[in-house]
């Protein structure tokens, strides 16, 4: 393919390139896209338009990194005092103006929080954090009691200088909640004093930014509502953690309010997003009917393909259109990294069933690594470039569908370029099959079913006595056998519970 084809989007001034040339598609395909109105509703949704009509919510992280986009000089104002209430507090931190107990100063950052309001984070700090440039951060990111115990464990007597972020819009999230009461269990336990360590990252008069009040937390910092938990990574839940870990917070807005201003592009062929977003349609059908592997190039961009996942897949996950019909719309994600996965899954993308799409993330420079040769002119760089794009060469030949995404380098500009180009593709793609990208219905149900859970656990205990049966149980309780026998398992393992026998014909009771 010739590199003048409208299927490669280079950025007019930048080493940035989008190639969409292997995908199996032509111009025409794309042309014949219904644009006009998708870059219409994009527009709107960036002017203050109800992008959310289930929630009556307007979609706004776009103006986190343009304020005067804002569709109100008072929330302009609003976005810009707290990120300079952020990067003033991260900076007090980390030169010693902000201290902790007993005037030591913090060393350690602990992140509770789940989902976007995680993975953000943790993105940022895989791909671009230096040692010493800052605090050291650690991340609960479960209510796996073991999980939680490693991380309490690490810190040790870090503990005692250890800033603790508590990342929650309503404040009821039960992963997060119950983190930060274990969190809370451990410090009360050390005799180390709570409120003066802690931080709340929450929406305004939430259970969570009452209860910082009441206690009388370090610090308390905005999550607006119409900041998705998925998109929030430009607000103060990636950018509190990433400033007092060291990083650049403003190049990492920079880059992503410079890759918003490309992705405006109102013709598909100067706009990578709609190539990415039309990339996703075609080849797909417009159902998702193929996966989308992440293929990165460098061991910074790890996590790259865990984001996306929430990204895209929360996104565009949904079973009714705007119209409320059954659509079942998706589009699945999954990856690790090169040239790692040439000696994993790669196998079966080029020998085994083709039922994907590969987006390989190149990265021309080779960051901080060694100019040493190790061939007589080869560098290791080289070699990483050889094995993308052999394996991209290799894919094609076996008509397996891929696309390239190349960026100069891996820094907190180019983060938030790549950030902000997959969030304005998923707001593309949404449109070409008109759902409600910014909702998830799905998870609140999952919340449902899970504190259904918690009540037959709690019904279960109650009813345990003499040893019965899990169908003498389930019968007793009007509950699913298979539920009940989950839910003893887990009482016996953890004490709470005794078992007589093993399989079909265990009996249960109280432990007492």
């Amino acid at each position: 393919m010739s590199l003048s084809s409208s299927l490669v989007v280079c950025h007019p001034h930048q080493p940035w390139f989008l190639d969409a040339t292997l995908m199996g598609f032509d111009e025409a395909a794309v042309d014949a896209l219904p644009w006009a109105a998708a870059f219409r509703a994009m527009t709107d949704l960036e002017q203050g338009a109800i992008a959310n009509a289930d929630e009556e919510r307007r979609v706004g992280h776009y103006w986190l990194r343009a304020p005067t986009l804002a569709p109100e000089v008072g929330l302009a104002q609003l976005i810009t005092d707290t990120l300079d209430a952020v990067t003033g507090f991260a900076e007090g931190v980390r030169t010693g103006a902000v201290l902790a107990e007993g005037g030591e100063r913090f060393t350690d950052v602990l992140h509770v929080g789940i989902g976007g309001s995680a993975l953000g984070p943790q993105l940022l700090i895989d791909a671009l954090v230096e040692p010493g440039a800052g605090l050291r951060l650690h991340f609960l990111d479960n209510t796996d009691p073991d999980g939680i115990e490693r991380v309490l464990s690490r810190l040790g007597e870090a503990l005692r200088t250890t800033l603790v972020i508590v990342v929650s819009k309503s404040g009821g999230t039960p992963e997060t909640a119950n983190g930060m009461k274990l969190v809370v269990q451990r410090l009360r336990e050390r005799g180390l004093e709570v409120g003066s360590r802690m931080v709340a990252i929450t929406g305004e008069g939430s259970a969570l930014d009452r209860q910082a009040t009441s206690e009388g937390w370090l610090r308390r910092f905005p999550l607006w509502d119409w900041v998705g938990g998925r998109t929030s990574v430009t607000s103060a839940v990636g950018l509190l953690p990433a400033a007092l870990a060291g990083l650049d917070v403003g190049a990492f807005l920079r880059g992503a309010a410079e890759m918003d201003a490309w992705t405006r592009a109102t013709a598909w062929r100067d706009n990578p997003a709609a190539l990415l977003a039309a990339s996703w349609f075609l080849v797909g059908h417009g159902h998702g009917e193929r996966a989308m592997v992440v293929l990165p190039y460098a061991d910074r961009l790890l996590l790259m393909s865990r984001y996306l996942q929430q990204l895209v897949m929360e996104s565009l996950g949904k079973r009714l259109d705007r119209r409320g019909r059954e659509v079942l719309q998706g589009l699945t994600v999954y990856g690790n990294k090169g040239s790692t996965d040439q000696h994993a899954f790669v196998q079966q993308l080029r020998d085994g069933r083709n039922d994907f799409f590969a987006v390989f993330v190149q990265v021309l420079g080779d960051g901080h690594g060694s100019d040493h040769e190790v061939d007589p002119g080869v560098r290791a760089g080289d070699y990483l470039q050889g094995f993308l794009l052999g394996t991209r060469r290799a894919l094609a030949s076996e008509d397996r569908r891929n696309l390239t995404i190349t960026l100069p380098e891996v820094n907190a500009g180019t983060v938030g370029g790549l950030v902000a180009l997959f969030e304005r593709a998923v707001g593309l793609y949404a449109e070409l099959v008109d759902i409600n990208a910014y909702h998830q219905p799905g998870v609140e149900a999952g919340k449902r079913a899970a504190k259904e859970i918690l009540t037959l656990s709690e019904r279960i205990r109650g009813a345990l006595g003499a040893p019965r049966s899990t169908a003498e149980l389930a019968a007793t309780l009007s509950a699913d056998e298979l539920e009940v026998f989950y839910v003893l398992e887990h009482l016996v393992a953890t004490g709470r519970a005794r078992r007589e026998g093993h399989g079909r014909s265990a009996v249960y009771g109280s432990a007492s």
